[in-house]
């Protein structure tokens, strides 16, 4: 890695993620993706304590089994919810990294604030809509679809309440879809207000004659 005029030059497989970074960039830029994951997590830490309730089978048959590294015998309900933290954290990181690479670092104070906030609610807000949708596609599908798909979910991991263990099944895939989406919504509204930005500043530099 080589430093010049104070920018960080990752390696070329990087340059995908961000080409170069300024130094006084990267605590901040650290910060934001930081926030996001604790966002994300805790998100995930209560979305799975509603969805143990509707289906535990979903954890104890299925999720328990791949986050098992991380069983430390705490009771169902607070590894249900260590699983969501663990399950959803990487989103809010790498979320919140992206947001930071589009400007959303590069303004400061109230603002910079404030714009965090909109951001992470922006997709706060669409994910947990998604998802919502997706639990209504999941008792749909479970009350008058045909379930034959599931048949092999069932049989391998010996699932009594099939029903139940698909509508988490799509609430989680409609909150991970949502959270993409949400993602690239909040995006779209750093990009769009340092624009603004940008504009006003040529304005205010390049005043009317």
């Amino acid at each position: 890695m080589e430093s010049k005029r104070g920018l960080l030059k990752w390696p070329t497989a990087v340059n995908i993620i961000y080409p170069r970074i300024a130094w006084k960039r990267l605590p901040t830029m650290l910060g934001i993706a930081f926030t996001g994951a604790i966002l994300a997590g805790t998100y995930g830490a209560l979305h799975d304590q509603i969805s143990y309730t509707i289906s535990p089978e979903y954890f104890t048959k299925l999720k328990f089994i791949q986050f098992s590294y991380a069983d430390f015998g705490w009771p169902p309900r607070v590894f249900a919810s260590e699983v969501g933290f663990l399950a959803s954290f990487w989103v809010g990181l790498f979320g919140g990294w992206f947001l930071a690479r589009v400007g959303l670092d590069t303004v400061s104070g109230d603002v910079r604030r404030k714009r965090i906030a909109i951001s992470f609610g922006i997709v706060l807000l669409i994910t947990a809509v998604s998802g919502a949708i997706g639990a209504a596609l999941g008792i749909y599908f479970a009350r008058h679809g045909n379930l034959i798909g599931w048949q092999k979910w069932k049989d391998v991991f010996e699932i009594n309440d099939l029903s139940s263990f698909v509508i988490v099944a799509y609430l989680h895939y409609g909150s991970y879809l949502g959270a993409l989406v949400g993602i690239i919504a909040a995006i779209a509204y750093v990009r769009k207000r340092a624009s603004r930005d940008n504009a006003a500043a040529k304005a205010t530099s390049h005043p009317a004659e």
